[in-house]
């Protein structure tokens, strides 16, 4: 009786234990609260852009009720400066802090420096900004997924540009860093190729702000174009000094990404004819657009960046994501996002590329032209729209 009384309380125990293994992992995994780390550009050379990009995910939030997974959502906001080494401490700290994904940066360097720190720690990186193409290559980051342009389908866009416009003579402005130094060298040689001179270059350091010599050199020159490979503040000061010897009234000046409404604010009347690749932009008619524009003008009274579009897009992509997967599990999101696709995009259909997490999507051109209410004074009217097949090389092993 004893033995028997004993063995069903063994048989109890053993199964209360086996119960517990089960259970107890998963409640330890299925945290309060879905923690994203953001490390954006609120200063430095690229801080026009950060501010927009928090609008935009604070935006895909909202929508969807502040929660996932049946949990509230908490975005940690720090300032990388513009810099990769404040990038990677603060990616660091946020991941050490418990966060489920690191989403940034703006520039380029620090994408890339954050890009290693979320491979090394197995922790999902959500890039919708910085365009350099190694942040996505084949067999790259596990972890890392871009749903924004990278630098290559822009500057193909630029070519196209030139070559339509029967451009013969080009003087280029490069920022003077890694990510623009490379897009520039090809365009320079494939314009070479297509007959294009190249009748001088210049490289600016990162944040310079007297472009006055570089100007006088290119308005002396016989340039019939002006390409600028550049952005942020760069693009405003070189645009802004351009537009005091009216260079661009003689002069065609387009850019990869040189040019939007943030720019253009930027500029002023200068800023009228300069040609650009475009990210995000908000006359694009499907509905999930309207409804994303509508919510944004409520919330901010304004219309949004090209930089609050693609964040907004990403993040809402990557969180209804997650929802699909009904797991906490990391490695389940990410082989969930790295064979979607987004048929709601904001933009029109983007699929992630499994072999290198890069988004086939439309390229946008556009022009700078006086805006009418409720646009801005100064908008960017979109001309043309590449499809993928144009601006991407197929994805090689």
């Amino acid at each position: 009786m004893v033995a028997g009384i004993k063995a069903r309380h063994g048989v109890l125990f053993g199964a209360m234990a086996v119960a517990l293994l089960c259970t107890g992992p998963a409640r330890a995994a299925d945290p309060d609260k879905f923690k994203i780390g953001g490390v954006v550009s609120l200063s430095g050379t690229y801080g026009i852009f950060g501010e927009d990009m928090r609008k935009g995910v604070e935006i895909a939030i909202e929508q969807r009720g502040g929660k996932v997974l049946g949990k509230p959502i908490q975005v940690i906001w720090e300032d990388d400066e513009t810099k990769p080494q404040p990038a990677v401490q603060k990616t660091t700290r946020l991941i050490s802090e418990g966060v489920q994904m690191i989403f940034g940066a703006v520039s380029s360097a620090s994408s890339i420096a954050i890009m290693n720190i979320a491979k090394q720690r197995k922790i999902p990186h959500l890039v919708t900004m910085s365009a350099d193409d190694k942040i996505t290559v084949p067999n790259g980051s596990r972890y890392t997924f871009r749903t924004s342009n990278t630098l290559g389908m822009e500057q193909r866009m630029a070519l196209s540009f030139t070559k339509e416009q029967k451009l013969k003579r080009v003087y280029g402005v490069t920022a003077d860093y890694q990510a623009t130094r490379d897009s520039w060298e090809w365009y320079r040689r494939e314009a070479e190729k297509a007959g294009v001179e190249i009748v001088g270059a210049d490289f600016a350091p990162l944040g310079n702000r007297d472009y006055s010599s570089i100007v006088d050199k290119i308005a002396r020159s016989n340039a019939d174009g002006v390409a600028l490979f550049m952005t942020g503040s760069d693009a405003v000061t070189m645009v802004k000094q351009a537009g005091q010897v009216d260079l661009g009234k003689t002069r065609k000046i387009f850019g990869p990404v040189i040019a939007d409404e943030t720019m253009a604010a930027g500029v002023g009347p200068a800023s009228i004819g300069v040609y650009s690749g475009v990210r995000y932009h908000f006359t694009v008619d499907n509905p999930a657009n309207r409804k994303f524009v509508e919510a944004f003008r409520k919330k901010y009274n304004e219309l949004p960046s090209s930089a609050a579009g693609e964040a907004y897009d990403g993040m809402a992509w990557w969180l209804d994501t997650v929802e699909q997967t009904g797991s906490w599990d990391k490695e389940k999101w990410v082989a969930a996002f790295e064979n979607s696709v987004r048929e709601n995009s904001v933009e029109g259909r983007k699929s992630m590329r499994a072999c290198d997490h890069q988004a086939m999507q439309d390229g946008l051109w556009g022009v700078v032209e006086k805006g009418a209410p409720p646009a801005p004074a100064y908008t960017m009217k979109i001309v043309k729209v590449f499809p993928p097949n144009q601006v991407f090389d197929a994805c090689q092993p």
